[in-house]
C-alpha cells in the first residue's frame, strides 16, 4: 500500500515548479499569440475581449478602446490545444483592477461570461524576457528543497554570475 501523503511530500518542490511553469507557458502564450493580430500595436486597443469558449477550434478576439467602445476583431485559430488562450490573470481586467466605462460595449462583452478581457496596458508593460528568467529562478527554488533532502544538492551559490566571486553556501 502506498502512503498517497508520502509520495505528495516527496515532490512537493516539483509540484510546485510545475505549476510555476504553467503560469509562465499561459503568460507567454497570450503574448505570442497576441502578436498574430493588430491589436498589440494598436495603442487605440485598451482592452481586448478573448472569447475561448464558443468553439473549441478558435478563439475570437475584440479590441475595444478605453471608453469601451468596440474598435476591431480577429479570429486565432487553434490547432492545437497549446494555443489555447487561458486566463492570464496578470493580464485578466479583473485581476488588474482596469476601469470598465459602464454601460459601454466593453461592459456588454464582460456581462456576457464568453471568456475574458485583457487589460493591454498590462500586457503591453510584460517583458517575456524577464519573466522566463524570473520563472527559472522560481523554478530552481522551488527544487531545492527536494535537491537538497535527497543530498543531491550540497551548496550554491545566489547573486549575479558577473560579480567575479566564486564559492558556494
Amino acid at each position: 500500500m502506498v502512503n498517497s501523503s508520502s509520495v505528495t511530500d516527496e515532490f512537493r518542490g516539483f509540484n510546485k515548479a510545475r505549476s510555476i511553469m504553467w503560469c509562465h507557458e499561459i503568460r507567454a502564450r497570450v503574448i505570442e499569440r497576441l502578436e498574430l493580430t493588430s491589436f498589440l500595436a494598436d495603442v487605440f486597443v485598451a482592452a481586448v475581449h478573448v472569447d475561448n469558449t464558443s468553439r473549441a477550434d478558435r478563439v475570437y478576439l475584440t479590441g475595444f478602446d478605453s471608453a469601451g467602445r468596440q474598435l476591431s476583431g480577429d479570429t486565432l485559430y487553434i490547432d492545437e490545444p497549446s494555443q489555447h488562450l487561458d486566463i492570464a490573470p496578470e493580464f485578466d481586467h479583473d485581476f488588474t483592477n482596469m476601469a470598465v466605462t459602464p454601460g459601454s460595449e466593453l461592459e456588454a462583452a464582460i456581462n456576457r461570461e464568453y471568456g475574458w478581457v485583457i487589460n493591454m496596458r498590462a500586457l503591453r508593460a510584460y517583458d517575456l524576457i524577464a519573466d522566463r528568467r524570473a520563472t527559472q529562478r522560481a523554478v530552481l527554488l522551488a527544487h531545492l528543497p527536494d535537491l537538497m533532502n535527497r543530498g543531491e544538492a550540497r551548496g550554491f551559490l545566489f547573486g549575479s554570475s558577473d560579480s567575479g566571486n566564486a564559492g558556494a553556501a
